[in-house]
């Protein structure tokens, strides 16, 4: 569901000050209204570092000037979309240009830990969203069950699964996943 441009905006404004709210983790825009998810767990903000580790020994030979950051937003407001990818790999000048959150086509990865409590976003809604945003690359890494896939465009038709300890690739790089933990 795409939502106007007014009213994204107005969604917009009142997602700002939600992060104040305790107990919130992470606040985005999605089929006309504001999500809310719940702060990570351990061992998803650990997968989210072992990984932005791994991409960063290798973006300098690959994308000179990228960078793999968490925590930052994602805004397509033609989609009506904001998204916070627990990781994502653009251009460190990228966030230096209005608006403040990444434009999808400054993005190169999305990388997201599926969560205990929302996976069919993961799994459904975000695959749909990244793939419509025109997002070249998107590993989805589940520490419920200790797999993962990496979507590839066009439309993300390109799907490789993957478990841990599995080296797989991801668009130009490559990512051991023999340190990833599951939830356990």
């Amino acid at each position: 569901m795409s939502i106007g441009p007014s009213t994204f905006a107005r969604l917009r404004r009142i997602a700002e000050h939600l992060p104040e709210l305790p107990g919130v983790g992470k606040v985005e825009i999605a089929h006309g209204g504001i999500v809310l998810t719940l702060p990570p767990v351990r061992r998803h903000e650990l997968a989210v570092a072992r990984i932005a580790r791994q991409l960063h020994l290798q973006l300098p030979k690959t994308h000179p000037g990228f960078l793999a950051r968490a925590g930052a937003d994602l805004q397509d407001a033609g989609l009506g979309r904001l998204r916070r990818p627990d990781l994502m790999v653009f251009a460190e000048a990228a966030p230096e240009s209005e608006p403040p959150a990444v434009l999808p086509h400054e993005v190169l990865l999305v990388v997201e830990i599926v969560s205990r409590s929302n996976p069919e976003n993961d799994y459904h809604d975000k695959v749909a969203d990244y793939a419509a945003m025109g997002i070249p690359h998107y590993l989805l890494v589940d520490p419920r069950d200790g797999t993962g896939i990496v979507h590839s465009q066009p439309n993300y038709r390109s799907r490789t699964p993957f478990a841990f300890g599995d080296r797989i690739i991801v668009g130009p790089w490559t990512i051991d996943t023999g340190d990833l933990l599951t939830y356990g």
